[in-house]
């Protein structure tokens, strides 16, 4: 047998239809879009620059919120200019191999986003119920080797599926019922065995969802316990208040894709728009909300803030 005749033929490109049904809402739901977007933008640079330019913030807390700035960037911008080509110009036609790039990058930065939350669980955990020994446990070293390890984790999990993908045979056509390259989304237009697939992508999704959100939910139980041990009601405050923002963050970030996951079991029968948008939505609400809830939460944060916007209207 020729190797032309084993080798998988797959289409030159795709085409993304954006949201089925609502195709012609769609320059109306754009706008919504856009302003997440762009407040992503300005939210996370701005965290971003400020962290990098003060000194005074190389802290871990302050490093670990400068990594999830950085994510929620690539994440959004991995996505949205693409969808809202879609939205505006009907630019639908992707190329295949950007199509897997994209895939990749959605799916591991979701992964990092993830490790970082986690991380940033511990710091909170370091601080409260080891509070002596903060600095002598979380040092740049170990910052820096749990920063390559939450890049390693998920490129890992994520380097096979462009891979599988490429092997596949295409013959239910280019057309992809989503916004973006979503791993699912392309996997139903191939033919031949995709279990694998379909395996491989839930024992993912829940090896990080459950593994991560199990070391997230025990660090918070230890430092509860160590908060109420605290003599008075005002250090249980202030003890509890520096965890605030992480909290919100978790639940910006985790909510979006529990309501996705039970929306996908208990109302399969759902029109497709519906999982689409709230696929966006988790793509969407982290990244734009991250930046308000720490510069809103966090004082050191929110002073820098405000000082680099006085500065520049003086």
């Amino acid at each position: 047998m020729s190797a032309s005749n084993i080798t998988s033929i797959h289409p030159t490109f795709f085409l993304l239809m954006g949201i089925p049904g609502l195709e012609h809402l769609h320059v109306w739901i754009s706008i919504p879009f856009c302003s997440a977007y762009t407040l992503a933008l300005l939210g996370n640079c701005t965290l971003f620059f400020i962290i990098q330019a003060d000194a005074a913030l190389h802290e871990p807390m302050y490093l670990f919120l400068a990594m999830l700035a950085v994510i929620d960037l690539v994440l959004s911008s991995t996505t949205l200019p693409k969808m809202l080509g879609i939205f505006w110009f009907r630019d639908q036609k992707i190329n295949f191999y950007a199509c897997l790039v994209q895939m990749f990058f959605l799916h591991s930065f979701s992964i990092m986003e993830s490790a970082v939350l986690l991380a940033m669980a511990f710091d909170r955990y370091v601080a409260i119920c080891k509070p002596l020994h903060y600095s002598t446990i979380l040092t740049g070293p170990l910052i820096t080797k749990i920063g390559l390890a939450a890049v390693t984790r998920a490129v890992t999990l994520m380097t096979p599926l462009p891979f599988l993908l490429r092997s596949f045979h295409y013959c239910r056509g280019p057309v992809i019922a989503h916004c973006y390259c979503e791993h699912m989304a392309v996997v139903r237009l191939a033919c031949g065995d995709t279990r694998f697939n379909n395996i491989y992508g839930i024992a993912v999704a829940m090896f990080i969802v459950v593994l991560d959100l199990l070391f997230v939910t025990l660090s918070y139980i230890f430092i509860l316990q160590a908060v109420l041990q605290l003599a008075s009601q005002e250090a249980r405050y202030k003890a509890f208040g520096t965890c605030v923002s992480h909290i919100g963050a978790i639940l910006a970030f985790y909510t979006p894709v529990v309501i996705s996951s039970v929306m996908h079991r208990i109302a399969r029968q759902a029109a497709p728009h519906v999982h689409i948008l709230l696929a966006n939505f988790y793509l969407l609400f982290p990244p734009m909300v991250n930046p308000i809830i720490y510069g809103v939460k966090t004082k050191q944060i929110r002073e820098r803030v405000l000082g680099l916007f006085l500065r520049n209207g003086v």
